[in-house]
């Protein structure tokens, strides 16, 4: 119930910050995005990854649901203009010719996919890390992406409009983790379906992150800032990860 709450209350914070802040420096925005980019990076690569390929049952095809779930995302990120890795501007052109329903579908899916992660049901039966981990970097995903959706619906809906929408969004995540639980307490799905929902979710954190990355620095030009903000996530979720 706590992981509910959390989520919840992360993301809709976030976005109703948006609508109460009137002016905010983007330049701001950027560097707690590349942050939260980097640390769902670093989990991935230290937390989820290994998890997943050291279930003997399921590593053999394991690449292959990173590689689709990588993919999947790729058409929600059509579906969502990219507002799940930040993208606020350039919607006047391509992103705009994208309805509100359209842009919530995507953001919704991709939201309730994520939220599986925090199933109580273990990726292992091994399974000896907690979830603190995982649930930090999905709040600091939710946050600067449920203030990426708001800042875009600023310019579609009035302002009731906008904090619908928001909840719908806000509960996504939560919804797909209880959703998760129920389905499997009732024998409705196995451990081999929990596998490819998890594989899925890996290939989408490792599109988002990456994207995030790779847009951090564009023509490749060197940012110590941007670099420092990166070393300081990765070191923090390998400090949770291994430490705590």
């Amino acid at each position: 119930m706590m992981h509910f709450v959390l989520l919840f209350m992360a993301a809709f914070g976030a976005g109703l910050l948006a609508l109460i802040i009137p002016e905010w420096k983007e330049k701001s925005f950027k560097l707690a995005l590349i942050f939260a980019g980097a640390y769902l990076f670093a989990i991935t690569i230290l937390h989820i990854f290994p998890e997943l390929f050291a279930d003997q049952d399921s590593a053999y095809y394991m690449g292959l649901y990173i590689l689709l779930g990588f993919l999947l995302q790729q058409v929600l990120d059509f579906m969502s203009s990219g507002i799940e890795h930040g993208h606020i501007h350039d919607h006047g052109s391509h992103g705009m010719g994208n309805s509100v329903w359209t842009l919530m579908i995507g953001l919704f899916l991709h939201a309730f996919l994520e939220g599986t992660l925090l199933s109580k049901q273990p990726m292992l039966a091994g399974h000896h890390h907690g979830s603190e981990t995982l649930l930090i970097g999905m709040i600091l995903h939710k946050m600067p992406e449920a203030f990426a959706l708001v800042a875009v619906l600023m310019s579609r809906l009035n302002r009731m409009g906008i904090i619908l929408l928001l909840v719908l969004f806000s509960l996504a995540s939560p919804l797909g983790m209880v959703s998760t639980d129920f389905l499997y307490d009732q024998q409705l799905i196995g451990r081999g379906t929990l596998n490819i929902l998890f594989g899925l979710v890996a290939g989408g954190f490792l599109h988002i992150s990456t994207i995030i990355l790779f847009e951090s620095s564009p023509q490749h030009r060197f940012h110590l800032q941007k670099l420092l903000i990166i070393l300081l996530a990765s070191g923090i979720a390998i400090l949770t990860e291994f430490f705590i």
